[in-house]
């Protein structure tokens, strides 16, 4: 399954500019459409829309929320053991390695460099295996 976009679409783009393996496309004011084939269901589409025109792989509206107020992983660093899956599994790798903490050598705890790039979608913290990654509002991480 994957996210769909419902015929309220207005062809404004947003979506498309976002969306982190270029699965949507269509032209401007015109339905856009998901490949299914390359959606990975990260839901940022839904979450920029400006007119609720998307829907989940479960049929349910979407709703639009601000980029500002979209969740950030929040990282508890002494419950990371750093594997990297986290950076791994990131679609639009905003996750990056920090420079080692001493006795922990050789592997690096992840932080968020492009905080602007991220997109919410919560892969992070659902890889993470000791649970070290919690999505949280801005305000909370800020």
């Amino acid at each position: 399954m994957s996210y769909k976009i419902t015929e309220n679409c207005n062809g404004c783009g947003a979506c498309v500019k976002l969306c982190p393996v270029h699965a949507i496309t269509g032209d401007k004011k015109s339905l856009h459409r998901v490949d299914s084939l390359l959606c990975i269901e990260c839901g940022a589409c839904g979450r920029i829309c400006p007119v609720t025109a998307v829907t989940d792989s479960f049929g349910i509206v979407c709703e639009r929320i601000k980029r500002s107020a979209w969740e950030k992983p929040q990282i508890d660093l002494k419950a990371c053991m750093p594997c990297g899956m986290c950076i791994e599994t990131c679609p639009v790798n905003c996750l990056a390695p920090s420079e080692p903490l001493p006795g922990r050598e050789p592997h690096a705890h992840p932080f968020l460099k492009e905080d602007k790039r991220c997109i919410g979608c919560g892969f992070c913290a659902a890889e993470c295996p000791v649970h070290a990654i919690r999505m949280s509002p801005p305000s909370v991480t800020d």
